[in-house]
């Protein structure tokens, strides 16, 4: 065979829909290594992608919502079945991402792999812990269940390409919303690979959707979108990260600020310690219904 043949490069596009478009605009930028070297052209995503990226979502959201929350859990599992055997690829991409020794970035690519499981055996449960029966004076039920916020904007860490990624995406998800998440702006190759594995799972299209660009040129006309529920400004620097809350306070989206540790976009958060529960609950509402007892025989014994 000859030595000669002709590299194959990939493509990488935005992962919107269920489907891999390019940017509207046609743009794109160069991503390139910790070293300065050219890795690929990314899509330089523009306003009119992100609109069509809230419009897919919003369309998902029925669906996902209305699914059961087993189902959920069975969904991202495959995902991360799929996760594992690409595993090689991400291995790759991640270190070249983030500077990383082969065995370093492998490591970074498990513990991505378990945090997607982690989530997955939270949608079930998570109903448990933050809804329930509320004691009442009076012949009443009164029960608290949550409920997804619906459409997030999830501005993804600038450092942790993939586990970072991974530990923002899965909570939203898992939980019944859908979402509209911008990579990393340095970093994205993952974040476009990653849509390849959602498309040829099972989650149905729109409940991911991926964008890749300059992250402030997508994230302000998100943050004043009248149709977005909530935003998640993990990804965005101090400054940028006031200048969106000020917009999101339009339509009284939720808004998960970055912490302290996060100020550099991301880079300060330690993504391997233990996620807790508060990225779930982040993004849920709490339903509580009244229902009456009603009376039982002439003592008025109610059950």
């Amino acid at each position: 065979m000859s030595d000669n043949r002709l590299s194959v490069f990939k493509t990488y596009k935005l992962y919107v829909g269920g489907k891999f478009p390019r940017s509207e605009s046609g743009r794109v930028y160069e991503v390139t290594d910790s070293k300065g070297k050219w890795l690929a052209n990314a899509p330089r995503s523009s306003r009119k992608d992100a609109r069509d990226a809230v419009v897919a979502a919003r369309k998902a959201f029925g669906g996902w919502s209305g699914a059961t929350a087993y189902n959920r859990g069975q969904i991202l599992y495959r995902v991360a079945e799929m996760l594992e055997g690409r595993k090689d690829q991400f291995v790759r991409e991640v270190a070249d991402a983030e500077g990383l020794s082969k065995s370093k970035a492998a490591a970074v690519v498990d513990a991505a792999i378990d945090r997607w499981v982690w989530y997955a055996g939270w949608t079930d449960k998570i109903g448990q812990v933050v809804g329930g029966a509320n004691p009442v004076a009076g012949p009443f039920f009164n029960l608290s269940t949550p409920e997804p916020t619906g459409v997030v904007t999830v501005l993804a860490p600038q450092e942790s390409s993939f586990l970072g990624l991974v530990s923002v995406i899965a909570p939203v998800i898992a939980t019944g919303n859908t979402a509209v998440v911008i990579a990393s702006a340095a970093s994205p190759l993952p974040a476009l690979s990653l849509g390849e594995v959602l498309a040829t799972s099972d989650l149905p299209g729109g409940v991911v959707n991926i964008l890749s660009g300059r992250t402030a040129e997508i994230a302000t006309p998100l943050a004043s979108h009248q149709d977005v529920n909530a935003i998640d400004l993990t990804g965005a620097d101090t400054a940028l990260a006031k200048e969106l809350e000020i917009a999101a306070a339009d339509n009284l989206k939720r808004v998960l600020r970055p912490q302290p540790v996060d100020g550099d976009g991301g880079g300060g958060t330690d993504w391997t310690t233990d996620p807790g529960t508060h990225r779930l609950t982040a993004f849920l509402e709490t339903k509580t219904v009244w229902h009456p007892t009603g009376a039982l025989g002439v003592s008025g014994s109610s059950y």
